[in-house]
């Protein structure tokens, strides 16, 4: 798995973890309150992925990534001279 896919999947799961915490803390059994929880913690990361301009999930994560990339080879070769 890559490391793009596992940081988007430990956004989805904070997101549910934060929605769902609460309905714990009080003791909530209401199996509905958890599924609208799961929902709740899912929309934001959700709208986060459609940002076509999110420099992290969105499509030009790919080109950030890759600039990230050449600049972390650049600064390794710097170092090493």
């Amino acid at each position: 798995m890559s490391n793009k896919m596992q940081s988007i999947l430990k956004s989805y799961a904070r997101g549910v973890l934060v929605a769902i915490t609460p309905l714990i803390t009080i003791g909530s059994t209401d199996p509905k309150a958890y599924v609208v929880a799961v929902v709740a913690g899912v929309i934001a990361p959700g709208l986060r992925a459609l940002d076509k301009k999110d420099p992290s999930f969105g499509l030009i994560a790919d080109v950030v990534d890759a600039e990230l990339d050449k600049l972390a080879k650049k600064d390794s070769k710097k170092k090493k001279a």
